[in-house]
């Protein structure tokens, strides 16, 4: 089965080459020459431009945001493109009205959410948790198995909105780990042992069982030039709040991070790189 890939980032690239290694007929496009040479050489092949998709039954995105993901399907005409009836499995991390508007627009095609978490690893081997929001076609079920363990959350949207909530959760428990451990450094605790304490407390969590994540992802997007408004712990703590605002509901502590926590992960990074 052909399946077309769209951003071969950190997560797109290893969900685009565990493809290739279950049997799928992977096309892929990035707009970095690094990644499109890494994906042929891993066994994909490459599109020129947007009409190489027009034969494929499913098209996964892994692109930076709603922006990229409208750009891609309304105004570049990608929707337009494939046959009546292939599906869109959008994994970016986006808002859930941008999904119902693109899915309500189009009845020709299927566009489902579909955000992953897990990270690069298990993106690799096909292990990622997959919030899905809306119905698949039995070819996309077929990729969204490839890929991981599908959750099927609802209608469309709401895959998106448990992946915010993910991220929350997520950011919520990394700020807390930084107070914390500037609090315990004034009495001269080692955030190793800290950490190892809270494995086996009631604030265990999947942050501090993976303390410096954020350092590396932090140094990748460095190392690839992605400005600090388009990472996870300022893009989408922003999309929580405007999510919440668009569905009537109130999110103080998501307001509060959104203005904070981007600097102390940055800032967090830099010392780990250099301690001085």
């Amino acid at each position: 089965m052909r399946v077309g890939f769209i951003g071969l980032g950190d997560i797109g690239m290893p969900m685009a080459l565990n493809l290739i290694d279950q049997g799928f007929d992977v096309v892929g496009s990035d707009l970095a020459e690094d990644k499109r040479a890494r994906l042929e050489e891993g066994g994909g092949r490459l599109s020129s431009d947007l009409t190489d998709f027009a034969d494929c039954d499913v098209v996964c995105l892994a692109v930076p945001d709603d922006a990229v993901v409208e750009s891609l399907l309304v105004e570049q005409g990608l929707a337009g493109i494939v046959a009546a009836g292939a599906t869109f499995l959008v994994h970016s991390t986006v808002l859930p009205k941008t999904v119902e508007r693109l899915a309500s627009a189009d009845g020709r095609v299927r566009i489902l959410d579909a955000p992953v978490s897990g990270g690069a690893a298990r993106a690799r081997d096909g292990s990622l948790t997959i919030m899905l929001g809306g119905q698949p076609s039995p070819d996309a079920q077929r990729v969204l198995d490839a890929l991981g363990t599908t959750v099927r959350c609802g209608r469309v949207g709401a895959g998106a909105a448990v992946k915010l909530a993910n991220q929350l959760a997520m950011l919520a428990s990394l700020q807390a780990l930084y107070e914390g451990l500037e609090l315990t450094a004034t009495f001269d605790v080692a955030d190793s042992l800290v950490l190892e304490v809270l494995r086996s407390s009631t604030g265990d969590s999947w942050t501090a069982r993976n303390w410096g994540f954020f350092d590396e992802l932090a140094k990748a997007y460095d190392r690839a030039d992605v400005d600090v408004s388009y990472r996870p712990w300022s893009k989408d703590l922003w999309d929580v709040v405007a999510a919440a605002r668009h569905a009537g509901t109130r999110v103080p502590l998501a307001a509060l991070l959104s203005q904070i926590l981007a600097a102390e992960v940055e800032d967090h990074a830099r010392k780990a790189v250099d301690p001085s």
